[in-house]
């Protein structure tokens, strides 16, 4: 076989570097192989190469000017601009080293390139083969990262990975999420782990007292949270040693904990080194302590290799794929010091638990073994081979292609599925699992778990059925236990410490044949990896933890929205305070404190929640003074831009005005619908439960989809909105805006929306209103420009400008910003004083039938600056995102708030400007909001939901 492979550079001293050449090497005993690198940044190679593997660089680096390497009668001015200019195949956000110059050169590489099997190393060269490489090449990428935590530079990995003949990943967890993301449009989906490079290897006698911890010393690799959990044992243990090995930004800081800690004598800090095999043979125990970024750490491998256990914080991915929990090391929850220190202690202090976990580390490492590992490969190779001249493949992979791009666009949308949890540490786990699925076939397996399917429950409903599969537990076993009312999304369940082993034998009988599952949390809050609830008392973790968090997984037949242990139900057991007085420490912080008074706990009252009645202590019952108990309302304005009455309507006024229809003041773009408003009413639906009732707002216009009979749905006519007041028809947002407080039955506090702004995640209203009514506003980096109006002003910035003098006038304040695109948190009475305060500028403004250079706007930026200057009004923080439809560069952005789903609110806007075409905005519109809404809402006609609350 003729094997190429493809690097960004050849020289640098990196785990995807190391791992390309591993292979090489093997495969160069019976195979032509070559390395293509696209740049040369050194005069010398970090790694040795076997001379029978050609190396060749396409980009010279080295020298003053980036050369081809190639012969040129380029001059260097014209390399000089070719490098200073952006590819367009492979933009920054991709690879920050790539440019016109590295573009050009790979394309005539590629498209030359007379080999069987290109193999890229990243999904921004990936893009490269996929589009360069002759058909007949068969081009298989590895991924040396965990894909599902890529941002920017994962964006290749769904716009190219259909063209795609196989695409391999490290770990199970990767994987499963390509395959959940793109189901039967996804390339060939292996498995391939990495391999050490061969020879000898030497092993740990495990009676050295010595600690191991290597990796470049950076900020992610936490390499001080190592010398934290170090230090205690030290203490008791000082002639245990702690050795770091590696170097980098955060060496300085470390040595300063270390010195700070008393622990000169204990922790030594070797630099780089060599050869790390010789390293971890004179190791006892090895440690890795990063946060998620990890793939399937190299280290860990040569660690068992050696011989030696390894305890390591739970990442995405890596630790836990290697490590078998209790088997061969510990996989600990990201962040818990205490439970690292715990860890290191057990395995310190326990000799022959040290010398188990160590032979059982060394027998794990046989499935890293470089024959094993390149045996996969040359499998996969001379597979792909044989399918290389059918007609078939090359039908495949088109059809792929199409069929991905018609659903997506093919803008850099991914409907990505969420992020797999952690796996399960009990060896015996999966085989549970298995037999609950051979009992109920109605379970999918999503992310790694056994979970339901269904288009139908909202997170509301997702974290109330936890809460009811606990507590119907607990009550069978006749366990005692209080309902903690709580601020965040998820249910609280406090019982005593005393009862922990009755609380976890009702757990284990009561789920036995149940797909529910359960987090383990320390006292600290930090959180362990998910097992199956009914495993949790058979783990030493789960009696010492301070919680456990109950869920049973949920995820819909997109496979884009899944409620787990983010919305489970937590047990928390709670322990006798050091009074002894009978009052309680909670195991985190209650709306009432860290202490329960004996008499609070005494006094045990019920309350009823979702329609069932739940045990808990009286202060919960009580309204307290972060209670925000206001009725709050929603308001949106709405038009259906391609109705013809509307566009007839609309098109005789501008004629009127001597104006031709469709100018920029008034064009389509801003009124087109594509159903925003139905998955704007999901959102609220999913995550503002809270919200009393939704006025929509119109010109007279019904969305066909919609349930106007609705008991929380009113609507509200032009006509009924201005009466007496203005100018009808009006096709200026600014004036309907200006008429908002006179809708009547509309209470004091309400959110106005527009139709292409929606909520990300579970909110609570005290994210918009205070508990004394004072409404929030959130300030934008944007601001209104500081120069007088102009003709020249775009009409949002000739109202800002506008409301600046009214407020300079008012207040003697100059605004200097706009706000972000929100639901606006507005009071009915601020509204009604503005219209008193600036009759002129309200009247002016609602008589304005298009928008106008004189407007104000009211509810998006006045009412904020009146509401701060006469105390009604307070800075609030959301996590906001805003994507202009219109510019495909920003569309991948997409992608990453589909599958974090970790913004507040974001905002599809779609402005006259941009170069995506009409109907690309809205394919893509749709997609993304079908796969972040997927459960149709109460108001949609004939929607489950709506069925259902209409009985």
């Amino acid at each position: 076989m003729r094997i190429t492979f493809l690097l960004t550079t050849a020289d640098a001293m990196g785990g995807t570097e190391r791992a390309i050449f591993t292979q090489a090497e093997y495969l160069a005993r019976e195979h032509d192989i070559q390395v293509i690198s696209v740049f040369r940044t050194s005069t010398e190679r970090f790694f040795a190469v076997d001379p029978r593997i050609r190396v060749s660089y396409l980009v010279d680096n080295v020298g003053a000017v980036p050369r081809p390497v190639r012969k040129s009668t380029l001059t260097d001015a014209q390399c000089q601009a070719l490098a200073a200019a952006d590819s367009r195949l492979i933009p920054k956000r991709w690879e920050v080293a790539f440019n016109k110059l590295a573009e050009i050169e790979l394309e005539y590489a590629l498209r030359e390139l007379d080999t069987d099997i290109l193999v890229s190393s990243s999904p921004a060269l990936m893009a490269a083969t996929t589009t360069f490489a002759r058909p007949e090449v068969i081009t298989v990428h590895q991924e040396h990262r965990p894909s599902q935590l890529r941002v920017g530079t994962g964006e290749p990995l769904f716009q190219y990975a259909p063209r795609l003949d196989a695409l391999v990943v490290l770990t199970e967890r990767t994987r499963e999420w390509f395959a959940e993301s793109m189901r039967e449009l996804a390339p060939r989906l292996e498995i391939i782990g990495n391999a050490l490079p061969g020879g000898f290897r030497p092993q740990s006698s495990r009676t050295a007292k010595i600690v191991t911890i290597a990796g470049r010393m950076v900020k992610d690799k936490q390499i001080d949270h190592a010398v934290q959990a170090f230090a205690t044992v030290a203490e008791d243990h000082p002639d245990w040693i702690l050795r770091v090995i590696g170097d980098g930004p955060t060496m300085v800081a470390v040595r300063k904990l270390a010195e700070s800690l008393g622990l000169n004598e204990n922790v030594q800090f070797l630099g780089s080194v060599q050869h790390m095999p010789e390293e971890w043979s004179k190791s006892s125990i090895a440690l890795l302590t990063s946060k998620d970024g990890e793939a399937l750490p190299l280290v860990l491998i040569e660690a068992f290799t050696a011989g030696v256990p390894a305890i390591a914080y739970d990442c995405q991915t890596g630790p836990a794929e290697i490590i078998t929990h209790g088997v061969n090391g510990y996989v600990i929850g990201g962040d818990d010091v205490d439970a690292l220190s715990d860890a290191i202690r057990r395995l310190v202090e326990d000799e022959p638990l040290r010398h188990a976990f160590g032979a059982a580390a060394l027998k794990a490492a046989e499935a890293y073994d470089l024959p094993t590992i390149m045996g996969q490969w040359t499998t996969l190779y001379t597979d792909l081979l044989r399918d290389r001249h059918s007609a078939a493949r090359l039908d495949r992979q088109t059809d792929r292609l199409a069929a991905w791009v018609a659903g997506t666009g093919g803008s850099g949308l991914a409907p990505a599925a969420p992020r797999p949890d952690r796996p399960l540490f009990q060896l015996t786990a999966r085989d549970i699992e298995q037999t609950i699925a051979a009992k109920d076939d109605s379970l999918v397996r999503a992310a790694g778990r056994l979970c339901l399917e269904s288009d139908e429950i909202t997170p509301n409903e997702a974290v109330d059925r936890n809460l009811r599969l606990v507590a119907d537990v607990l009550d069978r076993h006749n366990v005692a236990y209080w309902l903690i009312r709580n601020d965040g999304v998820r249910h609280r369940v406090a019982v005593h410490e005393r009862d922990r082993q009755a609380i976890l034998d009702a757990l284990t009988e009561g789920f036995a044949e149940t797909a529910v599952y359960a987090e383990l949390i320390s006292y600290a809050g930090i959180v362990s990896g998910v097992t199956l609830a009914s495993l949790t008392g058979t783990a030493e973790e789960g009696q010492k933890c301070g919680g456990l968090r109950v869920f049973q997984p949920v995820v819909t037949s997109s496979r884009t929205l899944r409620f787990a242990a983010g919305y489970g139900c937590d047990i928390e057991f709670w322990r006798e305070d050091e009074s002894a007085d009978g009052s309680l420490r909670a195991t985190r912080r209650t709306l009432i404190g860290d202490v329960i008074p004996a008499a609070v706990v005494a006094a045990t009252v019920t309350t009823e929640y979702a329609g069932r009645t739940y045990p808990t202590l009286a202060p919960f019952t009580e309204t307290l003074v972060s209670d925000v108990t206001l009725p709050i309302d929603v308001v949106y304005t709405w038009v259906d831009g391609d109705d013809p009455a509307w566009q007839a309507r609309k098109n005789s006024l501008l004629a009127g005005l001597g104006r031709p229809p469709l100018d920029a003041a008034s064009g389509n773009a801003r009124f087109s619908s594509r159903d925003e408003l139905r998955y704007s009413l999901r959102s609220v639906a999913m995550y503002a439960p809270w919200v009393r009732k939704i006025f929509l707002v119109t010109d007279g216009q019904t969305p066909s989809w919609l349930d106007t009979s609705h008991p929380r749905i009113q609507m509200v006519s032009h006509k009924e909105l201005f009466g007496d007041r203005g100018a009808l028809p009006t096709f200026n947002s600014h004036a309907i805006e200006s008429q908002l407080h006179h809708i009547e039955g509309l209470s004091e506090h309400f959110l106005y929306f527009n139709d292409d702004v929606f909520l990300g995640r579970p909110m609570s209203a005290s994210s918009f209103f205070g508990p004394n009514g004072v409404a929030n506003f959130f300030l934008s980096p944007t601001t209104v420009p500081m120069t007088p109006l102009s003709d020249a002003d775009d009409f949002n910035f000739a109202a800002g400008k506008n409301n600046r003098e009214l407020i300079r006038e008012a207040f003697g304040h100059t605004l200097t910003h706009a706000f972000l695109h929100t639901p606006h948190a507005l009071r009915v009475s601020v509204l009604r004083d503005i219209e008193q305060r600036f009759a002129a500028a309200v009247d002016r403004t609602a008589s304005s039938q298009l928008r106008s250079a004189t407007d104000i706007s009211i509810p998006s930026s006045l009412h904020h600056y009146y509401g701060y200057f006469t105390g009604r009004s307070a800075p609030g923080t959301l996590r906001v995102a805003y994507v202009n439809l219109g510019d495909a560069a920003q569309h991948p952005k997409l992608s990453q708030i589909l599958t974090a789903r970790d913004h507040d609110v974001f905002c599809l806007n779609d402005t006259h400007h941009g170069t995506v075409s009409e109907a690309e905005r809205a394919q893509v519109a749709q997609v993304f909001l079908d796969n972040y809404f997927p459960v149709a809402s109460e108001f949609e006609r004939g929607s489950l939901r709506n069925l259902h609350s209409a009985r």
